[in-house]
Parts: structure tokens; sequence; C-alpha cells
């Protein structure tokens, strides 16, 4: 029970830097900095949306 809400908590995680990394593309200037931001976001929430929904998927429901 405790793999599958931290993974649900992962994936939402990574949704939100998905979504930060979307938002900064859109709303920057092409400066380097914020290339480098936009990078870092996509990469950190690509891990944690992965990592999330591979716990999700191999954590064994045993309520029932």
């Amino acid at each position: 029970m405790e793999k599958k809400v931290f993974g649900i908590i992962l994936t939402i995680l990574g949704i939100a830097g998905l979504i930060a990394a979307a938002m900064n593309f859109v709303h920057s200037s092409g400066g380097s900095d914020n290339i480098k931001m936009i990078i870092v976001y996509l990469i950190l929430g690509l891990i944690f949306f992965f990592s999330g929904i591979g716990l999700i998927r191999t954590t064994k429901d045993t309520s029932g």
C-alpha cells in the first residue's frame, strides 16, 4: 500500500515537472539559463513520472 501511494506521489511530481518544463518552454525568450532550466525540469519530470508509473504497475494489490 505504501509503495502504491509513493508511486502516485512520484507520478504527480513528474507531471508537475513536465508541466513546468512546458510552461517555461512556451514563455522562454531563448536565453541560456532558460534552456538549462527547461532541460532540468524535463529530465526530472520524466524520471519521476516513469519511476512512479513503474512503481504503481509492479506493486501487487493485496487488499482483496
